[in-house]
């Protein structure tokens, strides 16, 4: 009766010991370690345990940026919620596969996931879970080309987070309000936001989430026309990005910093920024990423009147576009190609 008892305390010792990893953003050794998990729990055998430690493999692969790998796993977490009757479980698995899908690009998606996802949580009374759910829809509202819909849900979400007492939460959602601002063409507004988020970041110590404003931020100084107050920001961003070891952040950066260069006419720095941006996306299978960058380098190549380079360029953005269900994207290419 006591070898059931210890693996459960092995698996219990090993889930905190992978969690301190996850934490720290060390995405490999967090997989190795849940993956041994897994066994475990169906070593035990424990259902409940398994479909715990499938969702915990799914987010290890997205920290590793394999995305459809972490959607297998989020589909079989998901399963066993089912099977079990874990109302909590099944929550969790749909909002985990929401934010796979929105990763990949299928926008509708994981806006059906995380409705069904925020529904639960509402039934479980779980404001924490709904909260998270209804934020992630509002970004992907505005990826939609729903800003004002987006604003009127993170309205909501701020007064519920503040009525939580949520700050890191309610730094998240101001955030989210500049950026839905941002697309709304409205940077004064949006930079308004995105300055009282920093302080909240800076005092939750959430530096994820610093370096993710503070580059909303430069973004606005750019649509501002001021290149070169966002590229100190910029710059600050990558050092940090690169400090946590954040490859994607790290690629989002360059990019920019990329654009800001091309913004200041100078289109070999651009370039170099652009090519170092473009080797990590490719290597992390962003496709998103890839798109972006590609686009800004055919633009500039169009600036710099080598057209072969840049139709070279916005083919394989076309391409990449064609795999994905963002129309937003889809459309920038097709600007791209009929312009040229």
């Amino acid at each position: 009766m006591t070898q059931p008892c210890n693996r459960v305390s092995v698996w219990e010792e090993r889930r905190d010991e992978a969690n301190t990893y996850y934490k720290q953003g060390k995405f490999q050794e967090y997989l190795d370690l849940v993956t041994e998990n897994l066994q475990l729990a169906r070593a035990i055998p424990d259902r409940a345990r398994e479909g715990l430690t499938l969702n915990d493999i799914g987010l290890a692969y997205l920290g590793c940026w394999q995305p459809k790998k972490a959607l297998e796993c989020f589909h079989q977490a998901l399963a066993v919620a089912v099977e079990i009757g874990s109302i909590q479980a099944e929550a969790t698995a749909l909002s985990n596969l929401g934010s796979t899908c929105s990763r990949l690009g299928k926008l509708s998606q994981a806006l059906e996931y995380f409705e069904k996802a925020a529904q639960i949580f509402r039934d479980l009374q779980d404001t924490q879970g709904e909260v998270s759910s209804l934020n992630d829809m509002a970004l992907i509202y505005v990826r939609l080309g729903e800003p004002k819909r987006s604003l009127l849900l993170q309205n909501q979400i701020l007064a519920m987070r503040r009525f939580l007492g949520d700050f890191s939460g309610e730094a998240t959602t101001l955030n989210g309000m500049g950026f839905a601002y941002s697309a709304l063409g409205q940077f004064e507004l949006a930079l308004h936001y995105l300055q009282q988020a920093l302080p909240i970041q800076k005092a939750a110590k959430n530096i994820v989430g610093e370096a993710i404003t503070l580059n909303n931020i430069a973004s606005i100084y750019l649509d501002l026309g001021q290149p070169k107050q966002a590229l100190l920001l910029y710059h600050q961003v990558l050092l940090t990005r690169q400090a946590m070891c954040d490859r994607p952040g790290e690629a989002t950066t360059l990019n920019n910093i990329g654009f800001t260069y091309f913004k200041l006419g100078s289109h070999r720095k651009a370039l170099k920024f652009y090519k170092q941006a473009l080797a990590i996306h490719q290597h992390l299978g962003d496709t998103l990423g890839e798109i972006s960058t590609l686009l800004n380098m055919g633009n500039l190549y169009v600036t710099t009147k080598r057209k072969k380079f840049a139709l070279l360029c916005y083919r394989n953005a076309q391409e990449l576009a064609e795999q994905i269900e963002d129309q937003s994207i889809f459309d920038k290419v097709k600007q791209c190609m009929d312009a040229l």
